[in-house]
């Protein structure tokens, strides 16, 4: 055996029993990991030895390789006891700790959104009335977001402050209106849908966000007349804010319908008196009332858009924002309370 092998097969046994003598060093997982790096790392101490392998003469390096072997197996074991028997102990520590007795902790039980859970009483009560659900894209077209809806280039709701354009002709939806062009177009009256779904405008304040949620209906048929809509907006308020709800219609402007009419409610908040402890209302502002919506009878250009003969049809069209009616049902006063995602304020509707 030449002297290069011999010291080489005694620097692994004195390896080997440097490691059997460390293991009061290795008194923690952390520890022993560390002992492990030392010894079995890629630049540790068998690592430094096996560099001396190739000095070796070739008739030497079978036996020192076996050797070699032999080192790191023993100490791999050595590493991997002492790993079983620290773990073992530091469970047992742990369980020590535990006391049975003490109450278990019930997990946090999510629940739905309450933007999720209006939207879902008042698509409930609308197909309850007939109405049925229709989804599309939220990135649009410019004719079917306005043009066919009777709203002409020139008009300020194409304004830039309003809309968010994608590119000339393509723009994030300002209305789920554009679903009621795609139903008229797909079918024959009747028609009776309603179009719930993310909208986008560019605004942002203490009731606007730029993301917002909608829900727009529309009924074409014969004879659909304006107490049609009365009725059923009636029916579907009281529905959703209690059958003593007061409601009333006011005449307004909406470029789609014509005539059209903005709907108010009684005040949820002070049930309609102006005033709540005897202080005025700040929800109604001492009116006695807060707005809803918006509706009116379906223009006849907009039938003509779609290839409706407007002389055989009518019909009307009502939209309203879920996050308005969800403010006033929950009495929310600041509409980003929705977004935040605050578990304390989510936690509520469980």
């Amino acid at each position: 055996m030449s002297n290069e092998l011999k010291s080489f097969l005694e620097g692994l046994d004195s390896l080997a029993q440097d490691c059997e003598s460390r293991k009061g060093q290795a008194c923690s997982l952390k520890a022993l990991e560390e002992l492990r790096i030392e010894f079995l790392g890629r630049k540790g101490r068998l690592a430094g030895l096996m560099g001396c392998l190739g000095k070796l003469e070739n008739c030497d390096k079978p036996a020192g390789g076996k050797k070699a072997n032999e080192v790191k197996q023993r100490i791999t074991e050595l590493l991997d006891g002492w790993e079983s028997e620290l773990s073992v102990a530091e469970s047992s520590q742990a369980l020590s700790k535990f006391d049975p007795s003490m109450p278990g902790r019930r997990p946090w039980a999510g629940s739905l959104h309450p933007v999720t859970l209006v939207m879902e009483d008042i698509c409930n009560v609308l197909g309850g009335l007939g109405f049925e659900h229709v989804s599309g894209p939220e990135v649009e077209n410019d004719w079917h977001n306005f043009e066919a809806l009777n709203i002409p280039p020139e008009h300020p709701a194409r304004d830039m402050q309003d809309t968010l354009y994608v590119s000339d002709n393509i723009v994030l939806r300002t209305h789920t209106s554009g679903m009621q062009i795609r139903s008229m177009l797909k079918q024959q009256p009747p028609v009776a849908v309603i179009a719930p779904g993310k909208v986008y405008r560019r605004d942002s304040d203490l009731t606007h966000t730029p993301m917002f949620h909608q829900i727009e209906g529309l009924l074409v048929d014969h004879h659909v007349s304006m107490a049609d809509l009365r009725g059923t907006l009636t029916v579907f308020v009281r529905k959703i804010f209690g059958a003593r709800t007061e409601v009333r219609f006011r005449p307004s402007f909406f470029p789609f319908t014509e005539p059209s009419a903005e709907v108010d409610i009684s005040c949820v908040m002070c049930g309609g008196k102006g005033e709540a402890d005897g202080h005025t209302c700040r929800v109604c502002k001492g009116t006695g009332w807060v707005e809803i919506l918006g509706c009116g009878m379906v223009d006849p250009n907009v039938f003509k858009s779609v290839g409706y003969d407007p002389e055989l049809y009518t019909g009307f069209a009502f939209g309203l924002g879920i996050e308005r009616v969800a403010m006033l049902k929950y009495g929310i006063g600041d509409l980003r309370m929705f977004f935040e995602n605050d578990v304390r304020f989510l936690e509520q509707f469980a």
